[in-house]
């Protein structure tokens, strides 16, 4: 697989997915950094400057909205997804209001292709 030069951060919290998320990515030759909770997972943002974030909703610590709405007040202009369990009306919409242009996707309704396909799309990747 050819490399992709962009770099992912993923915040999740759950190591099993975690694992599926990274092996998923790399294999489609992205690079990959990770967080198990929000608090890291900004201090990687503003380090590390990923193309996209991809974001859990439920994290330790702090939610992943209020994680968005950090990352975007600090100036840093990664674009990013949400991933989460979530899929009523009041998450989505509380997720797409904290920061504009961002997905959201079920993790439920998905599979891992899917996802490595949207983040392609996101970042305009043929």
């Amino acid at each position: 697989m050819d490399k992709i030069n962009k770099k992912i951060l993923l915040v999740e919290d759950d190591k099993n997915f975690l694992w599926i998320l990274e092996q998923g990515f790399n294999s489609n030759g992205f690079s990959t950094i990770h967080a198990l909770n929000a608090e890291d997972g900004l201090v990687l943002a503003g380090k590390e400057k990923p193309d996209l974030i991809l974001i859990d909703i439920k994290l330790p610590q702090m939610n992943g909205i209020e994680m968005a709405k950090k990352i975007k007040e600090k100036g840093i202009n990664s674009k990013m997804v949400f991933l989460t369990g979530f899929d009523d009306p009041e998450h989505i919409s509380q997720a797409i209001e904290a920061v504009s242009g961002t997905d959201y996707i079920v993790k439920s309704d998905v599979n891992i292709n899917q996802i490595v396909s949207l983040v392609k799309e996101k970042l305009s990747i043929k």
